[in-house]
């Protein structure tokens, strides 16, 4: 019996993969179609959309189940998908494409050396094209992430395109991010957009896999507040933090908890999502959640109990434990400060470790105000760390003190680091009485200002050899005093390049004007080493005293106040 001229694959099997894949029954009819042996095949086929948009599972399985189906029809279709991400070189792509072809059609031959594009034509030929295959056979080829080969020739999708006019039963499949127009060269390729998840689709896939039923709760019940919960998340963090499917599922999964904290406690029920929400509020506001690997800073806290030290790690500096009443009159009491300058060591560790407060105990430590900047200082390189202390000299300080402070010409004046600039005789007028001493307001309170960046690296020339002393950076100076590393040979204008491009890429410096338009280096229309743009510094005093620290810099010292 011969197979009619146009015939769709079963509706029982798309209805399948329309309950797997939520949402996207467009593209899974579309594809079907393009696809089926007995519907409308094509040559060539382009999936395009961001990241996380379901293009290669639903391709994958979309084509698992046509396989399937095409058996039952009299058709024969086989598909083989290539990951080109994880193709290294052109050729191993080429070989790659052989090898799963010839898996796919269970081929014994010996796999061939495949070092053009002409000789994978030929070998794809063998076995697709000269090979006596029944009637009603088709092969589909899919190359995943295309755009990302390494070490691709510009002319290797316009050749994967024509391979489907040399073998007529075969299918390329091209998934890609965005496709430039006409970038295989060929008329007539039919795109299938995969368009990122709504506000609607992500409660809808989410839906799907509800929790279990919470405490005194029908199943029901919770499948609502979940709903609503879904949608809150994504109102709160999408556009931040959880733009893609897989982040917005790892937020609510990490939210959940705590969101249900209350109901679990017996405080609220399920049917009071606002008092629900205003309870946990905080965690919808805090990122650190979302990624704790990054973000989240753990402090070594020492508690002391009886005149026994005992260390405790990964308790943050304001983490509330709970004790009951009887362990609270267990703890020893805290002695009333003492009168003189002496003290006893158990007084001394037992005030310097524990906070007693009612009815909690809250363990603090005394480094936590510089956490963040010695965290940033095990995670920046050491020019970086130096450009970074540069930068935060130069916007804080006034220009005209330049020369005062990082020159080493004597000028009558002398350098008085931390309190300003002093003079013989100053604040006194010509008569010798005092002027009026004005209170002023500290200008590191005053928020950061712009700089030039030649003027930044002229600081830096100036402190690093005295600053990369102090943070035991690895290095000498040549004959002429030039600062030189003993690895990387002198540290010059790729390094400065590269440390500067970290920290705008990290947004700790920003460039606000000057030889580009503000925003142009991260658009790439700017030359980020220009010496007559402008930038600032983003990062605040705190951090910035921290990472001075770290590497052993007092930062106050080359303030101007």
């Amino acid at each position: 019996m011969v197979p009619s001229l146009f015939q769709l694959p079963d509706e029982l099997a798309l209805t399948t993969l329309n309950h797997r894949f939520p949402c996207r029954e467009p593209q899974i009819r579309a594809l079907s179609t393009l696809l089926y042996p007995g519907a409308a095949p094509c040559k060539n086929v382009v999936i395009y959309g961001t990241e996380a948009t379901g293009k290669s599972a639903i391709t994958a399985a979309l084509l698992a189940e046509l396989s399937r189906q095409a058996r039952l029809d009299g058709f024969n279709l086989e598909h083989a998908m290539i990951n080109s991400a994880e193709c290294i070189t052109a050729r191993h792509l080429y070989e790659t494409v052989v090898a799963k072809v010839a898996d796919a059609l269970d081929s014994n031959a010996a796999p061939p050396r495949c070092e053009t594009v002409s000789q994978l034509t030929v070998e794809l030929s063998k076995l697709l094209k000269y090979t006596p295959r029944p009637g009603g056979f088709r092969f589909v080829l899919v190359f995943d992430a295309i755009d990302r080969q390494r070490d691709a020739p510009h002319t290797l999708l316009p050749a994967l395109a024509r391979l489907s006019e040399i073998i007529p039963s075969l299918t390329t499949v091209f998934i890609v991010t965005s496709p430039p127009p006409n970038f295989l060269l060929t008329s007539s390729v039919p795109h299938v957009h995969f368009p990122t998840y709504t506000k609607p689709d992500f409660v809808t896939i989410l839906s799907l896999s509800a929790p279990p039923a919470l405490p005194n709760t029908t199943a029901q019940e919770t499948a609502d507040l979940w709903a609503r919960f879904t949608a809150a998340v994504h109102d709160a963090l999408a556009r931040a933090a959880s733009r893609t499917l897989p982040s917005f599922r790892h937020a609510c999964a990490a939210l959940w908890p705590r969101f249900t904290a209350p109901i679990h406690a017996g405080t609220h029920s399920a049917r009071e999502f606002s008092k629900l929400l205003v309870a946990a509020r905080l965690h919808f506001q805090d990122e650190r959640l979302l990624d704790p690997g990054v973000l989240a800073v753990t402090i070594t806290t020492t508690t002391t109990t009886n005149a026994t030290i005992a260390t405790k790690p990964a308790i943050s500096a304001n983490t509330v434990i709970r004790m009951t009443p009887n362990q609270q009159n267990a703890l020893p009491a805290i002695p009333p400060p003492p009168t003189t300058t002496t003290a006893t060591p158990a007084s001394a560790a037992v005030a310097a470790t524990t906070k007693l407060t009612t009815p909690a105990v809250t363990l603090t430590n005394s480094r936590s105000e510089t956490s963040a900047g010695l965290a940033l200082a095990a995670l920046l390189p050491t020019t970086a760390r130096l450009l970074l202390l540069a930068s935060y000299l130069a916007s804080h300080n006034p220009t005209r003190h330049d020369q005062t402070l990082f020159s080493t010409h004597h000028h009558g004046r002398r350098r008085r680091r931390g309190r300003g600039l002093s003079v013989d005789g100053g604040g006194r007028g010509r008569g010798g009485k005092r002027r009026a001493q004005h209170r002023k307001i500290a200008r590191k309170l005053l928020g950061a200002h712009a700089f030039v960046l030649e003027r930044m690296l002229a600081i830096f020339e100036a402190v690093r050899a005295e600053w990369g002393d102090a943070s035991g950076y690895d290095g000498d100076q040549d004959d002429e005093g030039r600062w030189r590393g003993k690895e990387t040979g002198a540290l010059g204008d790729a390094d400065v390049g590269m440390a500067i491009a970290t920290l705008a890429s990290l947004r700790l410096l920003v460039r606000v004007g000057g030889g580009g338009a503000a925003g142009s280096v991260a658009a790439g229309a700017g030359d980020m080493m220009d010496r007559g743009g402008k930038w600032r510094v983003n990062v605040g005093w705190e951090v910035i005293r921290g990472l001075g620290r770290g590497i052993g810099v007092e930062v106050e010292e080359w303030l101007i106040e």
